[in-house]
């Protein structure tokens, strides 16, 4: 769920890190994405299908209701996480299409 700044939740800027392909499910693409640090993740399943046209873009970055968000308990992986938000907050817009 894609929090609404105006709802009362408490909000986090998450950005996309990841996009992997579902090992067990036809036509779902895996998107992740991070905290600027990594240390939390929001994952979102979309069916290949829905990537056409433009109403259903893949921003660079969601504002979600941080209990929609899980703890990324690898150290790597956090690592990863954050040197990817980097990447793509230097280079996009939180609103551009990826």
């Amino acid at each position: 769920m894609v929090a609404d700044p105006g709802d009362g939740e408490d909000a986090v800027r998450v950005w996309l890190v990841e996009r992997t392909y579902s090992d067990d499910e036809q036509n779902l693409i895996i998107l992740t994405y991070a905290t600027p640090d990594g240390s939390r993740e929001f994952r979102k399943e979309r069916a290949l299908t829905s990537f056409t046209g433009d109403h259903r873009e893949t921003r660079a970055a969601l504002d979600v209701a941080l209990d929609d968000t899980a703890t990324v308990a690898d150290p790597e992986t956090r690592e990863r996480y954050a040197a990817e938000v980097r990447r793509m907050a230097d280079r996009h817009a939180p609103t551009d299409a990826v």
